[in-house]
């Protein structure tokens, strides 16, 4: 499947980032739109799946199909550009800086929540026949998401939110080890394959990703869950964000730079 080694790949993590620091603001924004529009259609279709099976795992086996489409398109994920885009800062590429930096975080947090609140919006109208019947077995449940993992949390206090923000740090370490296998090899079932494995152990195991929060939560509020915006903000979004960025950098795009660009020097073998 055309597999690169680490060295090959992770030379073009720092490229993807360098580029995406220089791109303009109208494709950050529209690349980034539409990849908070198919996550949050996976969500919703992973949701439908496992309540229609019976079986979390074949939702969770199946979510994938989102991740791989928007990244074979091209589009971004703010948990992709918070491994990606740094590297290219912290490999001292010239123009890049930290402002930069931050202007491309914000563009494409604007970008993913725009698409994911339009899929929250099309999503509750179509279960609901324009808000003039209930949601549904399925509407009701990602309803209840909302509720639960905000609420649920603020009920522990500090240690919820601390709860949260590792859950987001594990979720980013899985999702930016399916951004990084998308450069793993040259070929369409190579790459897809690599960002399948991650991505499932992800969703399976219920950590926090803050673009599918950002579809989830919306939808919720719209639905009537109870809970206000500031619980969704303070008790999920904010750590999720937060633990997505120190988990997908420390654990993946810094481990991965550290140990196969700036590297230790070797023993030459005669």
């Amino acid at each position: 499947m055309s597999y690169l080694v680490p060295t090959e790949f992770v030379t073009k993590m720092v490229d993807a980032g360098e580029s995406k620091v220089y791109m303009s603001t109208k494709d950050t924004l529209i690349r980034a739109f539409m990849a908070g529009a198919i996550l949050g259609l996976a969500a919703a279709f992973a949701i439908t799946v496992s309540m229609k099976t019976g079986s979390p795992l074949v939702g969770a086996m199946l979510f994938p199909v989102g991740f791989i489409m928007l990244y074979l398109m091209g589009f971004d994920l703010l948990t992709g550009v918070f491994v990606l885009v740094p590297l290219a800062l912290l490999d001292k590429r010239p123009g890049v800086t930290l402002n930069q930096v931050l202007r491309n975080w914000g563009l494409v947090f604007l970008g993913n929540l725009g698409g994911a609140l339009l899929v929250a919006f099309m999503i509750s109208f179509i279960l609901t026949y324009g808000y003039s019947i209930e949601p549904g077995e399925v509407g009701e449940k990602i309803a209840s998401i909302g509720e639960s993992r905000t609420l649920g949390y603020k009920e522990h206090g500090i240690a919820g939110w601390f709860t949260i923000f590792i859950r987001g740090m594990l979720c980013n370490w899985m999702v930016s080890m399916g951004v990084v296998g998308a450069m793993i090899s040259t070929s369409v079932s190579g790459k897809a394959i690599a960002m399948w494995m991650p991505i499932m152990l992800f969703f399976f195991m219920g950590f926090e990703h803050s673009i599918v929060n950002m579809f989830l939560f919306p939808f919720s509020m719209i639905m009537g869950g109870d809970f206000t915006l500031s619980d969704y903000v303070i008790w999920n979004e904010i750590p999720t964000v937060l633990g997505n960025l120190v988990g997908g950098l420390a654990f993946t795009g810094l481990t991965l730079y550290a140990t196969h660009i700036k590297t230790g020097a070797k023993r030459k073998l005669n």
